[in-house]
């Protein structure tokens, strides 16, 4: 399965969210998103999904895709092949979705030859927002946005706490900047 980005002259861009969902996060995230009529994917971990199975649904109900994130947030150059696999077949019993993304964006040659058998496509980003990074300063992270968004980017935000203080700055910030240029914000899907 190969996901086709659109063209990179189409003013589309791809906002993802990595580890949730999460009860302090990811509300806020659907509802600003709702704001912007925007659509986005969320790479699921799957024992955030067992614990919150309710905001999952609200994911799929408000209209955006999901992937899976490993149900363990597994960093997959740490872990032996069988035991990641079997970690996200494991959430693939809770997220349907073809879908996938290692978390770190760390993976083995064999683990990614292991999921494209089986029928998962790898998305990985091309902008890393640095929300997750409590160090730095949201202007040097929004420089970043700025500096690397193109049509057809996929920018990586994360729905989980410790990401929050900095996202409730940078989300709002690149729907408005992005949405004034006549850009659209699209799902993946296969």
């Amino acid at each position: 399965m190969v996901w086709d980005m659109p063209s990179e002259k189409a003013k589309t861009l791809y906002l993802t969210f990595d580890d949730g969902p999460t009860e302090e996060v990811t509300h806020w995230i659907l509802n600003t998103l709702e704001e912007y009529n925007a659509r986005a994917t969320f790479f699921c971990v799957g024992g955030n999904v067992a614990r919150h199975p309710e905001i999952y649904e609200a994911l799929l109900d408000k209209g955006h895709a999901i992937g899976n994130h490993t149900y363990n947030h597994l960093n997959g150059w740490k872990t032996k092949t069988a035991d990641y696999i079997g970690n996200v077949a494991k959430a693939a019993e809770l997220i349907q979705s073809r879908l996938f993304r290692p978390p770190y964006g760390k993976i083995k040659p064999s683990q990614a030859k292991a999921l494209k058998n089986k029928g998962f496509q790898i998305i990985l980003w091309s902008v890393l927002t640095y929300d997750f990074d409590r160090g730095l300063d949201t202007s040097e992270a929004w420089k970043n946005i700025l500096k690397y968004t193109l049509p057809g980017s996929i920018l990586v935000f994360h729905d989980h706490v410790k990401a929050f203080e900095n996202l409730r700055e940078l989300l709002p910030k690149t729907l408005a900047h992005f949405q004034s240029q006549g850009y659209i914000f699209e799902k993946i899907s296969l």
